[in-house]
């Protein structure tokens, strides 16, 4: 069983989706706004590291609080059909085709919740999916619980290896023969599991922990910003649904 392994924020597409299906419902629902009010002050002591990421990632949810579940799951389809499909990397929609077209099973492995990044893996055809499972019930509730924990760094593969028929029995000849996609060094983990990996616009901390490996290559598909800062006016505007929906 080859594998082809993707991770979705700032792999295969330049934004968080977080911050980019918080745009999308905004836009639909303006008076949303005001609810990201309930999630400033886990913002604020994340930041002073009072609060763990899974806590502040419920809290973010705060915008959605009370839509029902079937509202959700439409919006969901319409972002990965309308928003999502629009910002993807051509270089990666042509990379994903590649590995569909020469038989390795693909996998969206991503810390993304659960609700849309199953319509994302639709939306793209995956073979499977894996992320960040959040509870929702029939309407959103204020701190929606995750059911497991934060899908990121050695937890994908776990959740991968249960998710996933055959991972688990990989052959050293499949693992060779399998590719990885990324841009965190969150996911060394996750591109150590394959024989290829390409880092896509890596940092620092990825670009040297593979320095020295010939099997890794580094992919720089352009971006609709320059630098960090211009990324994180970007987000900024996506949470204020500020944002253009396509790319």
């Amino acid at each position: 069983m080859r594998i082809a392994l993707f991770d979705l924020d700032h792999t295969l597409l330049p934004h968080d989706t977080q911050a980019l299906f918080c745009n999308y419902v905004i836009k639909h629902e303006p008076w949303r706004i005001l609810l990201h009010g309930l999630f400033l002050p886990f913002a604020l002591l994340r930041v002073v590291r009072l609060v763990s990421t899974a806590t502040a990632k419920r809290a973010f949810h705060s915008y959605l609080w009370g839509m029902p579940v079937e509202k959700l799951r439409k919006y969901a389809r319409q972002f990965a059909g309308e928003s999502v499909d629009g910002w993807m990397y051509p270089d990666l929609r042509a990379e994903l085709m590649r590995h569909r077209h020469q038989g390795r099973v693909t996998i969206l492995n991503t810390a993304s919740p659960s609700f849309y990044a199953q319509a994302i893996a639709e939306q793209w055809e995956f073979d499977h999916w894996v992320a960040t499972e959040v509870v929702i019930g029939e309407r959103v509730p204020w701190l929606p619980k995750l059911d497991g924990t934060n899908n990121k760094r050695a937890v994908k593969i776990g959740a991968m290896e249960r998710k996933v028929p055959g991972v688990k029995d990989q052959s050293p000849a499949d693992k060779k023969d399998s590719w990885g996609y990324s841009d965190s060094s969150a996911d060394i983990p996750l591109l150590e599991y394959c024989g290829h990996r390409i880092l896509i616009h890596p940092g620092r901390e990825l670009k040297e922990h593979f320095a020295h490996d010939s099997l890794t290559v580094e992919l720089k598909p352009k971006r609709p910003y320059l630098t960090k800062l211009g990324n994180m006016v970007c987000a900024v505007r996506q949470v204020l649904g500020l944002y253009p929906v396509r790319g």
